[in-house]
């Protein structure tokens, strides 16, 4: 039995002090955010936009502008594959039915590097598992997450969000499948396999089975031109702490083709553009144990949504303080980004983090939490009844003005509904 110790909006002036203040003036510390929070009925605590479209700009943020959401996208993808488990078109654990759906998983090899720095394949051990695509457990990786495969991909190098089949999901595995944990292109392949069991594309698939149940009209893979009119800028963060206007990642999504083409490909990893409005939809229908709050459709069961609040590989604890170097400094910084007291981990549900502790903030332990490369942040707590996204559009990931921002917003949200004190 899950509880909401507060029933109605609270006053949250001081997190919209804090996200104006972050946002004003000549040279701000952030270009622009939105921050919405809700509660188990659906109904929001925190819904604030500040600051503008594009840095130096005149139009202003609001709650209507659209984001790309990064990685927010594995949580859809996620959901999706659990409706397929649920109706028994796919099994989390039957490498020989994914096999059939995905053979060319069978061909991966394995990236190993000898003593003196020399690459090799090598064949699998054992076969990729659906179950271990969702808990990056398959030994996929991202190339700007992972130094090793950076490094073997050059010169040519990988890019991990030019839209092409052959690039997101023809690379090596960095270790044997179900050995570790390394957050990569897992989702990704979960997207395809979705794919070909529906014989439908993700993007058609989510806005039937998704997004037309629960309202929601302004998240897509491919924006509409109406989205893209109201599309926030993509900006860069310099070492020496100034900002400025840069290209957005996932260019393909963006661009109308000139010539007709089968080869759109949605990323269901990271290619998703949209409001977080829309977004938080999806979290109060989490709160609400899959069914949404407004609408009343049951996108997912009550014993599916537990499963996915599960730690999945306790045997691969995530330990916060640990150190992990980026591969490419101007999309990622080192992590970690603050640091938290003692040894803390974090467990891996199906798609997403499982906070192990409680917070300081007020989030329960086991809340489920993600995030996107421009900064985005999520979380779910289902004991407490609050979900909260927080977007901005910053490179790279992990940018601690924006980290800071959003923890400080957290705790305001925790404050106003009555679960600390100040």
């Amino acid at each position: 039995m899950f509880i909401t110790r507060y029933s109605a909006t609270r006053n949250v002036s001081a997190a919209i002090a804090r996200m104006d203040e972050a946002t004003s003036g000549p040279n701000p510390r952030i270009p622009g955010v939105v921050s919405i929070a809700v509660a188990r009925d659906g109904n929001p605590i925190l819904s604030h936009a500040s600051g503008n479209l594009k840095l130096g700009g005149e139009s202003r943020l609001k709650l209507d502008s659209v984001f790309w959401i990064a990685s927010c996208t594995k949580l859809l993808t996620g959901i999706a594959c659990m409706q397929l488990v649920e109706q028994g078109k796919l099994a989390l654990d039957d490498a020989v039915e994914l096999g059939h759906l995905a053979p060319e998983l069978k061909e991966l090899k394995v990236l190993t590097r000898g003593s003196n720095g020399s690459y090799t394949l090598v064949p699998q051990e054992r076969q990729i598992t659906l179950r271990m695509l969702m808990t990056h457990t398959s030994g996929f990786g991202y190339a700007f997450d992972n130094v090793k495969l950076c490094d073997w991909a050059r010169p040519t190098g990988i890019d991990d969000f030019s839209g092409r089949r052959e690039d997101i999901l023809l690379r090596p595995l960095v270790f044997q499948p179900g050995t570790g944990f390394q957050y990569g292109v897992s989702i990704d392949w979960v997207g395809i396999i979705i794919e070909r069991a529906t014989k439908m594309n993700l993007q058609e698939y989510f806005q039937k089975y998704i997004f037309a149940p629960l309202s929601i009209k302004d998240l897509a893979f491919y924006p509409t031109r109406d989205m893209k009119q109201r599309l926030a800028y993509m900006h860069q963060r310099a070492a020496d702490g100034s900002l400025s206007v840069t290209d957005q990642l996932v260019r393909h999504a963006l661009v109308e083709s000139v010539y007709a083409t089968n080869e759109s490909f949605c990323m269901g990893g990271c290619g998703c553009f949209g409001t977080p409005r829309e977004y938080s939809k999806i979290l109060a229908m989490l709160l609400n144990n899959g069914t949404c709050p407004k609408t009343n459709a049951q996108i997912l069961k009550s014993e599916t949504i537990q499963q996915m609040f599960t730690d999945q590989i306790p045997q691969y604890p995530l330990y916060h303080n640990e150190y992990c170097q980026s591969a490419k400094p101007t999309l990622a910084n080192n992590c970690p980004i603050i640091l938290k007291p003692g040894n803390p981990t974090d467990g891996w549900g199906l798609t997403f983090m499982l906070s192990h502790e409680s917070s300081g903030s007020g989030r329960a332990a086991g809340s489920a939490s993600w995030e996107g490369l421009a900064n985005l942040y999520w979380f779910a707590d289902r004991v407490n009844g609050i979900a909260m996204i927080f977007a901005t559009q910053i490179l790279p990931y992990g940018d601690l003005d924006a980290v800071k921002l959003f923890q400080e917003i957290e705790k305001d949200v925790y404050a106003n509904c009555g679960l600390i004190t100040e």
